[in-house]
């Protein structure tokens, strides 16, 4: 797990809004004009992501277990945005045991890198994301190809699949990335990505 830090800086004095978003005081002043105008709201606000924005962090999940839908601009600017993350560690928490645990930023940049190369605005649905000890130890007496120390239980690693796009392209966009671990499991459809050392199976 890592601590949220900020990727870029702006030279200009900030200003900080909810969800920890920061504008310039020129551009504040500017929005601050149009929202009288009522002619726009700051999507910090409205908490509304720009998924036409490749340069900013844009996911959007399906938890397969629980229903749950999210979609959600987690790093503008370079900057993390606290409440978009906290969001995505629910989203990935242990469905067993509704227990929820940070995720590794590296892991959400290596998601919406995967998303990206897919050319299409994907959803992710979500097999197995932050998974208990004890969760990892029951699924693991059921299945010895569970692995003892997983990096599912330290928010390392995401099991996922993307309606529309063959579970064997998501696998080679998540190798061609080098970013870690990928496990190809085809009869199960879906895809193992980590932030580990780089290997596949």
């Amino acid at each position: 797990m890592t601590d949220m830090k900020e990727t870029a800086r702006i030279p200009e004095p900030q200003l900080q809004l909810a969800g920890n978003t920061h504008l310039s005081r020129r551009t504040f002043l500017q929005m601050g004009a149009l929202m009288a105008a009522g002619l726009v709201l700051p999507q910090s606000v409205l908490a509304v992501p720009r998924p036409n924005e490749k340069r900013e962090g844009y996911l959007k999940f399906y938890n397969t277990h629980t229903q749950e839908r999210l979609e959600v601009c987690y790093r503008r600017n370079g900057r993390y945005d606290r409440d978009a993350v906290k969001a995505v560690h629910n989203i990935l928490r242990d469905h067993r045991t509704n227990e929820i645990h940070p995720i590794d930023l590296r892991l959400l940049d290596l998601l919406h890198a995967i998303r990206i190369r897919t050319g299409q605005d994907c959803c992710l649905h979500i097999i197995s994301g932050y998974r208990s000890p004890a969760t990892n130890a029951a699924l693991r007496r059921k299945n010895r190809g569970v692995a003892r120390k997983s990096l599912h239980m330290v928010g390392h690693a995401a099991d996922i699949r993307i309606p529309g796009i063959h579970t064997a392209t998501v696998r080679d966009i998540a190798r061609n990335l080098g970013r870690g671990g990928v496990g190809y499991y085809a009869k199960s459809d879906f895809v193992h990505v980590d932030i580990g050392r780089v290997r596949t199976w």
